[in-house]
């Protein structure tokens, strides 16, 4: 059986694609480079993606820094919650996740598993390094966020941001603004993220350092729709929920609609970005019959989500691999930020309507308190405004209330403080939005993209490897080939590829007979080669070649451009015949 991944890799370090970072200097794993095919597909990806969460769901992109200051990472959580179990072997003293040798070696799944269950199974199983088969260390916590200072003398230490959104939370302020102070609204990043991952030893699949595409849509609490939700509700998706998983149970087929109504899927937003994800990842070529939606296990679930569901895609190697995530952060990142940097992190819900609503409020007696505590009174007022009315009113008719005031005690009772019920014009009131997010992993979706796109077949008798990827995800939409290395084809090649570059992505390749040029191309992904051969000096046509049947027709030189357009829209050759 042929090791797709494998031979992937051989094509995409052979044509441009993708390279081991740093390769002279022995490489490192976990970091990948991405070569002038391979940027020109991630390109096309990133803007299909942008095509449905900036030209279809209206949102602004942003940009932020991938530095961060060490307070944004104690409000976000990550320095307290970002770790991997991590074991070392005592013979080579190599490093390793432990919960993943405990699942390689074991049907154990091991992930949420805490520390001192991973190190018994360790033992039971005798699980020993994969390198020079050395028994293994304990087992401990290893914070995966890289380190480092934010200007000489260490004063202010930073990290590498680990995900792209907390960029998005700390700049929501601005972003309430720019969307008019009303919700809903979302906002996108694409960028790159770190982490300081234990022992990646699973290709281009786990990264050290990686890109992602995000959305984070802050939303009313109690209003979990979406407008645009019945355009979707009726597509068909595999879900995996809890239920299924805890019993052991397979996927179910099901519509979203369907899966709503169930209470599969806990609200129509979620199923909604399900729905637009589904639309994404068929129209950059993967699989959709390779695809399922797999919901978190209580135990996996992130500390800051109420229900997530991971987008996973067969890969024919790692089997499923988590390719996105939808997930309902509730307002626990702005709430966090919020309460760590002092920062109100709000929105103000206007009502149509102003309300009459009775209030208690607490008012110091100033006549009363100035006298008797001179310069402390203000603070004792100030104080005492804050506090809960309730809660003040039954401490007070238990007696005097004692408070301390810069190391002194001070007792007040009902004399110093009034407090009675008033009526109030309500206008609105504030709320902390909750965030929907569909976060994507851009190197995973690339690979699975490519994987999916992988075939081989028999052509003129000879085996053929080609990448059916789709035309607007291919790096080039055609190639221009000079049958001959001859001057005057190689002027009329010239003349065709200037032409064709002002409006299209194209490529010219002189090198090696036609036959090496078709395989190459078709290595590479191009839906169509452009031969400029000696008929074309006659009579001014060249000849198409689609790449999946590899069928031919001529075309008039001043039709190409009509005619590529067509093919690159969807139109087969044969609909291009006179």
């Amino acid at each position: 059986m042929t090791d797709v991944y494998s031979q992937l890799m051989k094509i995409a370090k052979r044509r441009g694609i993708i390279w081991p970072s740093f390769e002279i200097y022995g490489s490192a794993s976990g970091f990948y480079d991405y070569g002038p095919n391979g940027t020109e597909i991630l390109h096309n990806i990133k803007n299909t993606w942008r095509k449905y969460y900036k030209d279809i769901e209206g949102f602004g992109e942003i940009t932020t820094t991938t530095i961060m200051g060490e307070d944004v990472f104690h409000g976000s959580g990550h320095l307290d919650g970002f770790e991997d179990a991590m074991t070392e072997c005592r013979e080579c003293s190599r490093s390793y996740r432990a919960d993943h040798l405990i699942e390689e070696h074991t049907e154990v799944q091991a992930d949420s598993l805490p520390n001192n269950e991973i190190q018994k199974h360790i033992k039971k199983h005798d699980v020993r390094c994969p390198e020079c088969n050395g028994q293994l260390g304990d087992v401990y916590d290893f914070n995966l966020m890289f380190k480092t200072q934010i200007g000489p003398g260490g004063s202010r230490p930073g990290y590498l941001r680990p995900e792209t959104a907390q960029g998005m939370f700390v700049n929501y302020q601005y972003l309430y603004k720019h969307n008019k102070e009303k919700l809903p609204f979302g906002t996108t990043q694409i960028g790159r993220a770190y982490r300081n991952e234990i022992s990646p030893r699973q290709g281009v699949i786990r990264l050290r350092e990686f890109m992602q595409m995000e959305a984070e849509v802050f939303v009313d609490p109690e209003e979990k729709t979406h407008p645009d939700y019945s355009e979707v509700k009726d597509i068909e998706v595999e879900l995996h929920p809890t239920e299924k998983q805890l019993e052991d149970q397979p996927p179910i087929k099901i519509t979203l609609q369907e899966a709503v109504d169930q209470g599969w899927i806990g609200s129509e937003i979620i199923a909604y970005y399900i729905g637009l994800s589904t639309r994404f990842f068929s129209e950059i070529g993967i699989d959709t019959e390779k695809l399922r939606y797999r919901q978190h296990l209580p135990d996996e679930m992130a500390h800051y989500a109420s229900e997530c569901w991971d987008a996973e895609a067969m890969s024919s190697r790692f089997g499923w691999i988590e390719i996105a995530g939808i997930s309902d952060r509730t307002n626990y990142d702005l709430k966090k930020h919020s309460q760590t940097s002092g920062a109100e992190l709000t929105a103000f819900e206007r009502y149509e309507e102003p309300v009459e609503k009775q209030k208690t409020v607490i008012e110091p007696q100033m006549d009363v308190l100035g006298p008797q505590l001179k310069d402390k009174a203000q603070e004792v007022a100030n104080t005492l405004i804050d506090m809960d009315p309730d809660k003040l009113k039954n401490m007070l008719d238990s007696g005097p209330v004692e408070m301390n005031v810069n190391g002194e005690t001070v007792k007040l009772d009902s004399e110093h403080i009034e407090i009675r019920e008033v009526e109030e014009k309500i206008t609105g009131e504030k709320k902390v939005p909750h965030v929907i997010e569909p976060s994507y992993g851009l190197d995973r979706i690339f690979y699975i993209t490519l994987e999916h796109a992988y075939d081989q077949d028999i052509q003129d008798g000879e085996e053929r490897t080609v990448l059916r990827l789709e035309r607007d995800i291919a790096p080039k939409q055609a190639a221009v080939l000079p049958l001959l290395n001859q001057e005057e084809m190689e002027k009329q090649a010239r003349e065709v590829y200037s032409q064709l570059q002002k409006t299209h992505r194209v490529a010219i390749d002189r090198s090696g007979s036609i036959g090496r040029r078709y395989r190459r191309q078709d290595e590479i992904g191009t839906p169509y080669c452009i031969t400029i051969d000696h008929q074309t000096l006659e009579d001014q046509t060249v000849t198409i070649r689609d790449r999946d049947t590899t069928s031919q027709i001529r075309v008039g030189m001043e039709k190409l451009g009509e005619a590529l357009d067509k093919l690159i829209s969807g139109a087969s050759l044969s609909e291009l015949k006179p």
